[in-house]
């Protein structure tokens, strides 16, 4: 066997040609089947191992394939250093195969870097204060950079020439790099403002009408800001806009308990009138106005007692309105409000008077900030006050419409043929 094997080599000697190709073939081979013992043997063990930890357990270092890009530099480095023990190959090959190999390695090595940014992120979101602090746009920068060095050194190793001659030449391309790069550099510079200032969170109900965003934010990353809208829609924002241009963050309303309610009541001016001695009797019905009658009361004698012989005509007295008389009420049914926050801001106050009524605006608190919550308590407060209105002889201004003026033509009619 030793002496065929030693003749069949003397043959292959004789023929050059065949000699580099079956070389070649055999390198190629050996490449193969080290690629397969790394990742069927290697990189098996490996999850097993890792399999134990934390990150075994969730999955991320499978999921992100960092073990199989770097088995990958196993064959790459086969063929880099076997190349050259390959007979009758010419240089130009080899330096060109090993030139492409080195590339190659850099490459992996690089994404195998990345995605280990991506673990490092994942495992830093887990946190509980981790929306606080997100360091997604920090990651991305670092990513930017890992690359570019990567892109150089593989241009390095393509041409076969030092990395610090193509550095050297980056100093003529800055201005250019800053132009490519100005949305990067800008959304940097806004994400570091961001995270320094506390403008925004992973989470915060922000609202921006000239973009048509208004929700929660669901991702802050180096160029984007992405917001999950009401109607389930994703607007993403460019970083750097929530850093130029103006928009509303609810952060402090959550943060205070307390949804404010600031709506108006539109009162038809016309309803507006002194209250007679028989409908200020019927008032104190109200349990929430005695105290607020006899103090109007008593107010009212030692002014009008004030006026002597003036005060003999109605005219010059003070009198009790049923709009003042409204006012109170709705005063007093919010502070006896187990819904309203008696802590924060309670007014109900009158607005200029416009040609929709007279705006009586009620502006308080809800001591809970749960959307449905605050609408239901909202709504609540607004049908009671609605439907209490007659009995102060007040009414809600609202234009007329065409029920209005069908119950108005018989009137009209008789009218009309009365002047006949």
């Amino acid at each position: 066997m030793p002496n065929e094997l030693n003749t069949w080599m003397d043959w292959l000697n004789t023929q050059p040609e065949l000699l580099t190709l079956t070389a070649t073939l055999a390198l190629i081979v050996a490449a193969w089947l080290s690629n397969w013992v790394v990742k069927r043997i290697l990189v098996r063990a490996i999850y097993r191992l890792v399999g134990a930890t934390a990150l075994g357990r969730h999955g991320q270092i499978k999921e992100s394939g960092i073990i199989k890009r770097l088995s990958n530099i196993v064959p790459a480095l086969v063929l880099s250093s076997g190349v050259v023990l390959v007979p009758g190959m010419p240089a130009a090959v080899v330096e060109v195969t090993r030139n492409v190999c080195g590339a190659f390695v850099v490459l992996t090595i690089a994404m195998a870097i990345g995605a280990l940014l991506d673990i490092l992120n994942t495992l830093y979101q887990r946190r509980p204060n981790a929306h606080l602090k997100p360091i997604k746009g920090y990651l991305q920068v670092i990513k930017i950079a890992i690359f570019a060095i990567a892109a150089i050194l593989m241009v390095a190793a393509l041409i076969d020439r030092s990395p610090l001659i193509l550095l050297s030449g980056l100093g003529a391309m800055a201005a250019v790099l800053m132009l490519i790069f100005q949305d990067t550099l800008l959304s940097l510079v806004a994400s570091v403002q961001i995270s320094s200032s506390d403008i925004i969170r992973v989470g915060d109900w922000v609202e921006m009408p000239q973009l048509n965003a208004d929700g929660d934010v669901i991702d802050i990353a180096l160029h984007t800001v992405k917001v999950q809208n009401w109607d389930k829609t994703i607007t993403t924002i460019p970083t750097k806009r929530f850093i130029t241009d103006p928009f509303k963050n609810w952060r402090g309303m959550q943060e205070s308990g307390g949804r404010r309610i600031k709506r108006a009541l539109f009162l038809d001016q016309t309803s507006v009138h002194f209250l007679s001695d028989e409908e200020i009797a019927r008032l104190r019905r109200f349990m929430l106005l005695d105290e607020y009658l006899d103090r109007k009361d008593q107010e009212l004698q030692d002014w009008n007692a004030k006026l002597a012989e003036h005060g003999k005509e109605a005219v010059n007295t003070r009198r009790i309105t049923n709009i003042g008389s409204f006012r109170a009420y709705v005063e007093h049914y919010l502070r006896h409000n187990p819904n309203i926050h008696q802590n924060m801001t309670l007014l109900v106050r009158q607005l200029s008077p416009t040609a929709d009524g007279l705006p009586l605006e009620i502006y308080c608190f809800t001591n809970t900030i749960a959307w449905n919550a605050y609408e239901g308590i909202q709504s609540d407060i607004f049908d009671h006050l609605l439907a209490i209105l007659p009995e102060f002889g007040l009414r809600v201004f609202q234009h007329p419409s065409g029920a209005d003026m069908r119950e108005l033509r018989p009137a009209i009619v008789e009218q009309h043929g009365a002047a006949q």
